[in-house]
């Protein structure tokens, strides 16, 4: 049997058998027009299952521009969430109050940029992270809990406090371009399943001939 079942809604079960119901595969629960995700990313909240796009991103309408995608295999710990372009007040005048929300036949701020957010495969988002508007974060990246992300992230970077900033690079530019490369997320889950030694271990050599 494999390890993973990209079927399922709550895909941790406890060693005593127990169903653990906090953690959701996002692609199973959300069905959003603009959210798009990956296959075996999840998130862990306490609410409802059918909450869980109002939780991880509250701003985020159904008849919004902007987009929230994320990738595969990306793990959002509890939390954390994303901040979007339609949170945004107006900045250009004399004051941010949002006057035009008040009525029905002015609702929304049109004229307000508009950036979708989106976040790589294999991502780490810590606990009670913050994801503004517009930020790419890229494959690879680990973001630390409590942080508050407001520029793109690299790939395969640790980021961490408000603002984040780089606290270092998990690989050498070199490995990272060849990761980048081999792209494990994109293969069948039995080949990912085969390989969860060498993608365990850091195994570079064994990825390569994989």
């Amino acid at each position: 049997m494999p390890l993973l079942d990209p079927n399922a809604i709550h895909p941790i079960t406890l060693p005593d058998g127990t169903l653990y119901r906090d953690t959701v595969y996002l692609k199973n629960v959300i069905d959003h027009p603009r959210m798009e995700i990956g296959e075996f990313s999840y998130y862990t909240h306490s609410g409802r299952p059918e909450d869980t796009a109002r939780i991880l991103a509250p701003y985020l309408g159904g008849n919004v521009r902007e987009r929230l995608v994320i990738g595969k295999f990306v793990q959002i710990a509890r939390g954390s969430y994303f901040i979007t372009s339609s949170a945004n007040h107006p900045m250009t005048g004399f004051t941010t109050y949002p006057f035009r929300i008040f009525k029905p036949e002015t609702f929304g701020y049109t004229d307000l940029p508009v950036k979708d957010t989106i976040v790589g495969h294999d991502v780490w988002i810590g606990h009670n992270a913050a994801i503004m508007p517009g930020v790419q974060i890229g494959a690879g990246a680990i973001v630390a809990a409590a942080s508050v992300v407001s520029h793109h992230v690299p790939p395969y970077a640790v980021v961490g406090g408000n603002p984040a900033t780089i606290i270092r690079m998990r690989y050498p530019s070199d490995v990272i371009n060849e990761l980048l490369d081999i792209a494990w997320w994109d293969w069948p889950i039995d080949k990912i399943e085969a390989n969860l030694a060498s993608l365990s271990s850091g195994d570079l050599a064994a990825l390569k001939i994989a």
